[in-house]
């Protein structure tokens, strides 16, 4: 009897031609915000669908520019009593929630020890977790809105592989005098200018899957870093950026303007800086290999590394103690001889003696035959 091949949800069935259908059920997602979370209800059903259709209409376009894939917002309640609303924003991978919180974080909000990155002010609180991105107004103290946060991080999705490894390119601003309120990190054109990019957009062609990090510094400059998949792309970009900033510079707004390159990675200070100063802060930039694991080394891995080690680690300690040893014998020998040589009343230090063979004979006799 032949078969009958179907795809369905991406795996392919293999099945009688006279056999009945078969049914594949699919679970739902679980839902980005929980039922209960401690003494708070949720007011709202659970998620349906993506969610994508209720994301406020200002916000959608950056937020989508950035991979936003599903989208959760509820109130909560306790005991009846109304405690306010949270959001959550789940992205493609960690850049895209990277990119999210830049633009949703608000000046003057202070640090908070919560997930991969927190803020807050007030009864507002920004979190980001991975690959999602939680937005809520509480009303509540702030020991039970860090609680409630902690619980609800346990809630959110977990991913793994490179898409839950954070953007390296924030790692490259320099530290000193920067003003971290200031860092707004983008991966498209509507992000880059909503969050306060002081390059054409057009320029930078985020098309050409470039990444850009803008930060401003307490002397009044900016630093644009700009990464792009291939230094070629990153040369062209960059005398492209430098030749349209440096039309006109009599009425150029961008003011100083310092233009580096170091591989994909392009680098442009703008703004109040003195020029020694922005040359001096492109120049200071530079690429390094990082090596990074989001799951830890297998144990193989650790087991050999250690049996290397042990190794090499004995061997120089036998060699240590082997020279030790040769020199503790030699000076105890040596000085023993010497000892006793002085005690015979001879010199600890003589000629060396020589065995010698006397073949002169006895005394008065010659060893030469008789003469003829």
């Amino acid at each position: 009897m032949g078969l009958a091949w179907a795809a369905m949800g991406g795996v392919t069935i293999a099945q009688a031609p006279n056999a009945p259908p078969k049914t594949m059920l699919m679970e739902p997602p679980t839902p980005l915000l929980p039922q209960a979370l401690g003494r708070l209800t949720r007011l709202a059903d659970g998620d349906s669908g993506d969610g994508l259709d209720r994301v406020d209409a200002a916000d959608a376009p950056v937020l989508k520019e950035a991979g936003l894939k599903r989208f959760a917002r509820s109130g909560y309640a306790q005991g009846g009593a109304d405690r306010g609303s949270v959001a959550v924003y789940q992205f493609r991978d960690a850049s895209g929630a990277v990119a999210a919180f830049d633009y949703l974080r608000k000046p003057g909000m202070r640090t908070e020890k919560l997930g991969d990155s927190a803020v807050a002010n007030g009864d507002e609180l920004l979190l980001r977790s991975g690959v999602s991105v939680v937005v809520g107004h509480l009303k509540l103290d702030r020991e039970a809105t860090l609680a409630f946060a902690k619980e609800l991080i346990e809630h959110l999705p977990k991913v793994g592989g490179p898409s839950a490894l954070a953007p390296p390119l924030p790692a490259f601003l320099p530290a000193k005098g920067l003003d971290a309120d200031s860092v707004k990190y983008a991966l498209g054109p509507l992000d880059y200018q909503a969050t306060g990019g002081v390059l054409p957009a057009q320029t930078v062609e985020f098309d050409k899957s470039a990444e850009t990090v803008t930060a401003k510094y307490k002397n009044g400059g900016t630093l644009t870093l700009i990464e792009y998949p291939t230094p070629q792309i990153a040369g062209d970009r960059g005398r492209a950026i430098e030749a349209e900033l440096m039309q006109a510079p009599e009425s150029n707004a961008a003011g100083t303007v310092r233009v580096r390159r170091e591989g994909p990675l392009l680098m442009v200070a703008t703004g109040a800086w003195k020029p020694d100063a922005a040359q001096a802060m492109v120049d200071g930039i530079h690429l390094r290999d990082v090596m990074s694991f989001d799951k830890p080394m297998p144990l193989e891995f650790h087991t050999e590394a250690q049996k290397t080690f042990s190794l090499l680690t004995s061997i120089a300690i036998l060699c240590g103690v082997g020279a030790l040893a040769a020199l503790v014998l030699g000076l105890f020998f040596g000085g023993g001889r010497a000892l006793v040589r002085v005690m015979q009343g001879k010199p600890a230090a003589t000629e060396p003696e020589f065995l010698r063979i006397d073949l002169r004979g006895p005394a008065g006799k010659s060893l030469r035959g008789p003469e003829v």
